[in-house]
């Protein structure tokens, strides 16, 4: 430390969105940014965006393979990698360079001091910022997380990436072993194997996709054999060199490859912080603990997003960022996060969508229960694709109508849950939004509506 001591009204830790808190009602207010990374945080530089960008040219890839069966004869003459990678990262990367330039420079944020370092506290509301000593009447933590590695003995020495590299390599590898069975695992797998990648996928669990609801991940784990690899149920011993590549020695077999991704999950980054020496408490998991205001359980200490959140889904940050920006403002008329019914997507091939209860937690806690479900290809649109494996899944209040849980793997299946989302959202019962609206015919939608008609109430 250099000794010197700059007291701030507020400190705000990582620069995702953490970020967003900040608009003209702050300007009266001296401010601190604290990052350490890449400005923007994980959405922007190594998540939801650059993955989604990759996604799609992969679902174009995939094209011809689906239209075959439609009498439709196409062939993909190539992908170009190089390309594919440089168009994503030459639209992000200008996007964080140009969000640190703005709170470096920009005359808006003259209030606004920018600290490129790892915080740390070193008592209530101090932190050492590489050697910077601050205080703050009141603190945001939005550090956000990073990857796990898997603990496999030689996977380091051989190189492993991870999510945060994966999308910059320089070419495609002829065989790519993903370590792990959840969404990051999915989405990627899609995304190398529509580009002509060999992949395989190991997973400790029996199924992948495992915390959706069982028959989505069953019918997932099915169609994901037949395009990939799978060893479910396996672990991965250790890893070594060879002449043509990598060998992973498995507790059942082996696999030779050309790169291997760890996608085992993510840590908070609360490990790095110091936590203890502020008073905040954090949980087995890691995340930092946080009541319905998002307050830690140090005065005057918020956190919000992937550091304090077990969703750790962008659009839950970005809900808890409002929430917090509004008690910042307000303190005498705090409000709550709203954490009842959080969607998730998974965009892979085929795509899955999920919102509330499965039909497995609904029965392990004892909730009372009507299910439906409705094939894609028992609809007009779904007959017209040819589609014979995507369903929708429903679960809802025997005795009030209400929606319990929405599931769904098929095409488009992030956009069609969002009208369920609704419907749970604002308390709208199956039987009023089936019948009280027309369904446009016949569209894709009528999936939605003919899962919602299948319902049988007491």
């Amino acid at each position: 430390m250099n000794g010197h001591v700059t007291h701030f009204d507020l400190v705000i830790i990582g620069t995702g969105s953490g970020n967003s808190i900040l608009d003209s009602r702050f300007a009266d207010q001296r401010v601190a940014l604290v990052e350490r990374g890449m400005f923007g945080g994980t959405c922007l530089n190594v998540g939801c965006i650059p993955t989604k960008m990759f996604v799609h040219p992969a679902d174009l890839a995939s094209m011809p393979a689906a239209g075959a069966r439609l009498g439709v004869d196409a062939t993909l003459d190539g992908v170009r990698w190089a390309d594919i990678r440089d168009r994503v990262f030459g639209r992000i990367d200008p996007i964080a360079a140009g969000g640190r330039e703005y709170r470096l420079h920009h005359e808006d944020n003259k209030n606004v001091t920018v600290y490129e370092g790892t915080a740390r506290f070193t008592g209530p509301r101090t932190l050492d910022v590489d050697g910077a000593v601050l205080t703050a009447d009141r603190i945001v933590l939005a550090a956000g997380g990073r990857p796990v590695l898997p603990d496999v003995p030689g996977l380091e020495e051989v190189g492993c990436h991870t999510s945060d590299t994966v999308m910059r390599i320089d070419k495609l590898p002829r065989r790519l072993t993903i370590i792990g069975g959840g969404f990051v695992s999915a989405e990627f797998a899609h995304v190398f194997s529509s580009f002509g990648v060999e992949v395989s996928v190991v997973a400790r669990s029996g199924s992948l996709l495992r915390h959706e609801d069982a028959e989505v991940s069953a019918r997932f784990t099915e169609l994901a054999r037949e395009k990939w690899d799978v060893r479910p149920g396996r672990k991965v011993l250790r890893a070594s060199r060879t002449a043509g590549g990598i060998r992973l020695e498995l507790d059942e077999g082996a696999l030779e490859t050309d790169l291997v991704l760890a996608a085992i999950g993510r840590i908070p980054n609360s490990d790095l912080l110091n936590l203890p020496a502020a008073g905040i408490e954090v949980a087995e998991t890691g995340h930092v603990v946080v009541d319905a205001q998002q307050r830690t359980t140090a005065e005057g200490v918020w956190a919000l997003g992937d550091l304090s959140s077990p969703y750790e889904l962008k659009h839950v940050a970005n809900h808890e960022e409002r929430v917090v920006q509004h008690n910042l403002l307000n303190p005498s008329s705090p409000v709550e996060s709203d954490h009842r019914f959080v969607p998730h997507a998974v965009f892979t091939a085929p795509q899955i969508a999920s919102v509330g209860l499965t039909e497995e937690e609904a029965r392990a806690k004892g909730v009372r229960y009507v299910v439906a479900k409705q094939a894609y290809g028992d609809i007009a649109y779904g007959w017209a694709m040819e589609d014979t494996t995507g369903f929708a899944k429903l679960l809802a209040d025997p005795a009030s109508g209400q929606l319990l849980g929405a599931h769904i793997i098929g095409p488009q299946a992030s956009t069609l849950i969002q009208p369920l989302i609704q419907a749970m959202s604002f308390g709208l019962s199956a039987r009023d939004m089936a019948r009280g609206q027309y369904w446009i015919h016949p569209a894709m939608p009528e999936l939605v509506e003919n899962a919602l008609l299948n319902l049988r109430f007491d």
